[in-house]
């Protein structure tokens, strides 16, 4: 073999032993079923592939992580990984997340918990006083609660209830019929009972509301 030759198969075998590193390496690993993968890495390596790498999703499909409450993380992630939440968009796109770990639940949980909040949404002004108006003062005369009396004044969120300032608004329409329709959602009953109500131009509105909060 030739020199030139030799140090072209060189190369080809420095690379694959690289390659082999890499996909052992757990930090480095895009192998979500190993459970020495770090939570963070699948953040990085698999849920950014929808959630964005902070966790500000540009789709509407998929919802913001970014800055969302810990225990709230928590729980959806449990709840998927024990297929306890069966909404549609949650069978098809979480419902292979059986495998992953307490551990790296609690550190998928950490790392998009401690992320800068999700960014405000610009939306149609028509609407957001209607929106703001169900959030702080709730619809009496239907019996519809305040939203900020569990999802925080500001719609920062508390613990299990979830942060929905700057939240895509077509996902927290989508969510709160899903609540108003369905138990797909085990931990729902609180918001179908508050949700139940709703007219779909009131969800409408408390929808482009809470997105349209927070940061910008």
């Amino acid at each position: 073999m030739n020199t030139k030759n030799s140090k072209f198969a060189l190369a080809l075998i420095t690379a694959a032993l690289l390659t082999l590193t890499g996909c052992a390496d757990p930090l480095k690993s895009r192998n979500v079923s190993d459970p020495e993968v770090a939570g963070q890495t699948l953040a990085l390596q698999v849920c950014s592939t929808c959630h964005g790498v902070t966790g500000e999703s540009t789709s509407p499909a998929f919802p913001k992580l970014a800055g969302q409450q810990h225990d709230y993380l928590l729980a959806q992630l449990g709840d998927f990984k024990g297929h306890e939440r069966s909404d549609s968009k949650g069978v098809q796109y979480m419902w292979g997340f059986t495998h992953i770990t307490t551990k790296q639940v609690e550190e998928l949980a950490d790392y998009f918990s401690s992320q800068k909040p999700m960014r405000a949404n610009f939306s149609d002004g028509a609407v957001l006083a209607r929106g703001k108006a169900i959030f702080e003062s709730g619809v009496p005369d239907k019996g519809v609660v305040q939203c900020w009396a569990c999802h925080g004044p500001t719609g920062e969120g508390n613990a299990a209830f979830p942060r929905l300032a700057g939240q895509h608004p077509a996902y927290v329409l989508e969510q709160i019929k899903v609540f108003q329709l369905t138990d797909a959602r085990p931990r729902g009953a609180p918001m179908k009972q508050v949700t139940h109500e709703l007219t779909d131009s009131d969800a409408f509105a408390v929808a482009q509301y809470v997105g349209s909060i927070g940061i910008r």
